[in-house]
């Protein structure tokens, strides 16, 4: 298996698991694993101990874990651009250009979800498209890394998947390094309408 196919595996199971938990989910697990068996270690043993967790855990507690880590914990966002702008006007904008790099290859952007919602670049990735994704991801690399801190400082399983989807994009640049230390320590940005 060539990189780019351990890439677009190690996607495609990173974006079922990231996206909200089900029986399908639950269904999927031997698969998942046996997917998780190809990859090289980078990919493999972090996104296996998400699996054990999975494997170990009934879907009920995984369902209130995930909403109570990702629904809950504006830190553990999912939404790649609330990380960069917040609930500001300008996020719409950075909306926006996710979802015209959809309609570029053809794909058509469903309301069902944010098109900056991990699962959805994830699995957009794993549909043939891994380098628009990973593009994409590495734009939004800081808020990938804020959302792999926030979820190890909670103790939350769903860091190690994260850290395998971090684990196929290219080093880091000092820049980046330097500018999620900046994040992490304000925040994502906030707008004041109307307020004199």
């Amino acid at each position: 298996m060539n990189a780019g196919e351990s890439i677009a595996l190690a996607h495609a199971a990173s974006s079922v698991v990231l996206s909200y938990p089900d029986e399908r989910l639950m269904n999927l697990l031997p698969s998942l694993r046996e997917v998780v068996a190809e990859l090289p270690p980078r990919f493999a043993e972090p996104f296996g101990r998400t699996l054990s967790y999975l494997d170990a855990t009934p879907l009920t507690e995984v369902a209130a874990h995930y909403v109570d880590t990702f629904d809950l914990r504006r830190r553990c966002c999912l939404h790649l651009t609330y990380y960069t702008h917040g609930d500001t006007r300008r996020r719409g904008v950075a909306l926006l250009r996710f979802k015209h790099v959809y309609r570029e290859v053809g794909l058509t952007v469903t309301e069902s979800e944010l098109p900056d919602h991990l699962a959805v670049v994830l699995e957009f990735s794993a549909s043939g498209y891994p380098a628009a994704a990973i593009e994409l991801l590495i734009n939004h690399r800081i808020g990938l890394d804020m959302l792999a801190g926030a979820l190890h400082r909670f103790g939350s399983p769903y860091a190690h998947a994260v850290d395998a989807v971090r684990a196929t994009l290219p080093p880091q640049d000092h820049v980046d390094l330097l500018a999620a230390q900046h994040l992490a320590r304000s925040g994502p940005p906030t707008e004041q309408v109307g307020v004199s």
